[in-house]
């Protein structure tokens, strides 16, 4: 990087052989697409993705299944893992003895167990991750914030998204656990910027992680991210980055090439300006294939969608097609129109209010009804 443009003095946090922040050149991950269970597949994916240059490969782990699996996982790679922990935090325990990072989500430890202060549920994670010499993630995302954290923020879920990993901070500090990173991400670029930007103000001690979740498919979703890492990364912020693509399992290591041109880039001083226009007209959103995705037709399904609405590329609409029950739900009220993909049908939904659900042979045609009418909306309008 440029010498006009240092880096954050945040604190190093060793990720089993790696660094994290503390000067430590920028570590770039991605995460297994496969489903966990499928040792083989996870393990293929693993050692592609490592083979890409990855410095950190994350898993998903949703059950005890998953767990068993993961340990097999292990068992047959070396690459430094993280797992990402869905809305069971307790698995945390189960994991920890096979990964070197835990990633948590601060509006899923609120839907779990809600009668229970979301404090304990942190001080259980952090005490088992210092027992098995784990660093932990705080991944805050715009889109499942806890509701109470967002309540207090009428109108500012950026404001809502940055309360609550300061929050989150803040009792891992009073717990005397510093081995953290933390990421804050949406899927809009500029609430991505934003976010780290104040978080950064508030603690540049703390390693950031950046990316741009549901960036969608190339080239589109590899625009979005450069556009946000060419306004943090100079700033002296980012410790750690990964690009969020939907591609076929088999290339998910693309989005180690794409990380890594990327922050090549900045640090050899070559930018590319903000394509002028670049939110206007038709917006695609689509989350990267991982191990949550609970039918593999979710990733050509957002290819046709991708195909089929270029007719309305004009036009001021955001689809929104999110690949699993975690993210669906949620991350698709903001959108015109949202997918979220379950194992046999696609839920489409205009705004917040759900249309039905339909089989993925079928939900395509239902779709461009809807988006005809979002668009003769626009026209009258």
């Amino acid at each position: 990087m440029p010498q006009d443009q240092p880096r954050n003095q945040t604190r190093a946090v060793p990720v089993g052989p790696i660094t994290i922040g503390g000067g430590a050149p920028i570590a770039v991950q991605s995460m297994a697409a496969t489903k966990t269970q499928d040792v083989d597949a996870t393990v293929e994916q693993v050692r592609l993705i490592e083979a890409a240059g990855a410095d950190l490969v994350r898993i998903a782990v949703d059950s005890k299944r998953d767990v068993d699996a993961l340990a097999e996982v292990r068992a047959r790679t070396a690459a430094t893992l993280s797992v990402d922990l869905q809305e069971n935090y307790r698995l945390a325990s189960l994991v920890a003895p096979h990964v070197d990072k835990i990633r948590y989500n601060p509006g899923h430890l609120y839907h779990h167990e809600r009668e229970k202060p979301v404090q304990e549920k942190v001080a259980f994670i952090a005490k088992t991750a210092a027992a098995h010499d784990c660093a932990l993630r705080v991944g805050v995302n715009c889109g499942s914030v806890d509701p109470e954290v967002t309540a207090r923020h009428p109108g500012d879920d950026v404001g809502a998204m940055v309360a609550s990993a300061l929050e989150h901070c803040a009792l891992l500090d009073g717990l005397g656990f510093e081995r953290y990173v933390v990421s804050l991400k949406d899927s809009d670029w500029r609430k991505v910027v934003a976010g780290n930007r104040r978080f950064a103000a508030e603690r540049p001690d703390v390693p950031l992680h950046l990316g741009v979740t549901e960036a969608g498919m190339p080239p589109d979703g590899v625009i979005k991210t450069r556009v946000a890492f060419e306004q943090l990364i100079p700033q002296g912020i980012g410790d750690t980055v990964r690009v969020s693509l939907t591609l076929p399992f088999e290339r998910k290591d693309d989005e180690i090439d794409a990380a890594r041109e990327i922050v090549g880039d900045i640090e050899a001083g070559r930018f590319r300006s903000v394509p002028e226009g670049l939110d206007d007209g038709l917006n695609i959103i689509s989350c990267p294939s991982c191990s949550r995705v609970e039918n593999e037709a979710f990733i050509e399904l957002a290819q046709d969608v991708k195909a089929m609405s270029a007719y309305a590329a004009d036009y001021d609409v955001t689809i929104a097609i999110m690949g699993c029950r975690v993210n669906g739900p949620g991350e698709t009220d903001d959108a015109d129109l949202g997918l979220w993909c379950g194992p046999a049908a696609v839920n489409l939904k205009r705004g917040s209010v759900t249309l039905g659900a339909y089989r993925y042979d079928e939900v395509l045609n239902r779709l461009r009804v809807a988006l005809d009418a979002v668009i003769a909306e626009q026209a009258t309008a």
